[in-house]
This record gives structure tokens, C-alpha cells and sequence, in this order.
């Protein structure tokens, strides 16, 4: 798929228009590209995203969800919580991997449009951007040179173990809610969910 097929369901799924979610699409499709691979249908890849949280263009990460199918319910993604906007992205199966990062000049070209200068730095949300000021600047993204806006490395070696799936569960004692087994814990002769032990516990 290519980003013209994915960027309208992109959208749907982000809920706005702002220039870090295509930037996401367009650095997994790189990414997928470097690696010659096919976005994921189940857990082929795992994608390492270096954004944390509280900062600008967290958005990049579901552009890297759509692009690469690598999402938090299949849970091949993860935060690194580093505040960058690097992507490692791994081919499990062949033990593969390479890392794309935006170019931090074009990211800094990026902050001193009027979409961050005139509305998200003065705590306007991004949806009520004027559609003028945030299209012009979702449309350079799309139409850069891949190699004008992202550092792509070599795809090197990446030994990666998966870990084992659970499907066993058990019901809480105290709150009738499914548990997942290796969350449960002991309290006295109950068997319960991490908060409802958590409850218990702090009460004075």
C-alpha cells in the first residue's frame, strides 16, 4: 500500500489534520520499503517508536501504526519514551531490522510554520487549526523527497526472542472482572486483579 491508499484511513483513525501523522505514514513506508517487507498482518514486525509523552508531534506515532500495521492491540508496538522521533523497525521472522529518523531540519522547518507558531503553541488543538494554514503544510510533507526529510540507516542484524503469549485467565474474587493469568495475584486465599489487591492493600 502507498501513502495516497492510507492516508485517508490515517486520518480517520488520528481524528486531525497536523502535519506529524503523515509524517509517521511516511517514515513506516520508508522504513517497510528498506527493510523489503510487507506491512504487518499479524506480528511479522515490531516497531520501536522513540517519542515520550507530553511533547509536540506525538501524532507521528499512528502514521507509524497505519503504515507498518504495527499497533497497540497486536502489541508489536513500543514507546521508548526517549523524546525523539526515530523508528527501528524490526522483521522478526528474519532478524532484520533498520531505523528511520526525521531530519531535525526538517522538523525545525516544520515548528516555525504558522500551524505551530500562530495556533499549537498558543494551546490551540490541532482540529481547529483553519484548514488553510494545516493542508499547506501536510501537503509539503507528502510531496518531499523521501531522502529531504528522513535519515534511513542500513538494515543491520537484530536478534529479537518473542515472548510467549497467555491465554490462560481466571476471574477475580473481587470484582468478577477476566484476568489475564500472570497478572493475578494473591490476597490471602483470594485470587485477584492487580488493582483490586492494590485497593485492598492501601486501605488504612
Amino acid at each position: 500500500m502507498n501513502y495516497q491508499e492510507l492516508y485517508e484511513p490515517a486520518l480517520l483513525l488520528h481524528g486531525h489534520k497536523c502535519p506529524a501523522m503523515p509524517m509517521g505514514l511516511r517514515l513506516g513506508l520508508a522504513a517497510l520499503e528498506k527493510l523489503g517487507v510487507d506491512r504487518a498482518k499479524d506480528g511479522q514486525l515490531e516497531a520501536l517508536v522513540e517519542i515520550g509523552v507530553d511533547h509536540c508531534a506525538t501524532c507521528f506515532a499512528d502514521g507509524v501504526q497505519m503504515a507498518t500495521g504495527c499497533t497497540f492491540g497486536k502489541g508489536n508496538i513500543k514507546r521508548l519514551n526517549l523524546g525523539k522521533w526515530g523508528v527501528t523497525l524490526i522483521d522478526k521472522k528474519n532478524m532484520r531490522a533498520v531505523r528511520v529518523s526525521p531530519k531535525a531540519e526538517a522538523m525545525l522547518a516544520n515548528k516555525e510554520t504558522d500551524f505551530f507558531q500562530k495556533y499549537r503553541m498558543k494551546g490551540i488543538p490541532a482540529s481547529e487549526v483553519p484548514l488553510e494554514v494545516v493542508q499547506l503544510l501536510v501537503d509539503r510533507i507528502a510531496s518531499a523527497p523521501t531522502d529531504a526529510i528522513f535519515n534511513i540507516s542500513e538494515v543491520f542484524d537484530y536478534t529479537w526472542k518473542e515472548p510467549p503469549h497467555s491465554f490462560d485467565s481466571f476471574v477475580c474474587d473481587l470484582c468478577g472482572e477476566l484476568v489475564v493469568e500472570p497478572y493475578g495475584r494473591i490476597l490471602g486465599a483470594q485470587k485477584v486483579c492487580i488493582p483490586c489487591r492494590e485497593k485492598a492493600v492501601s486501605k488504612p
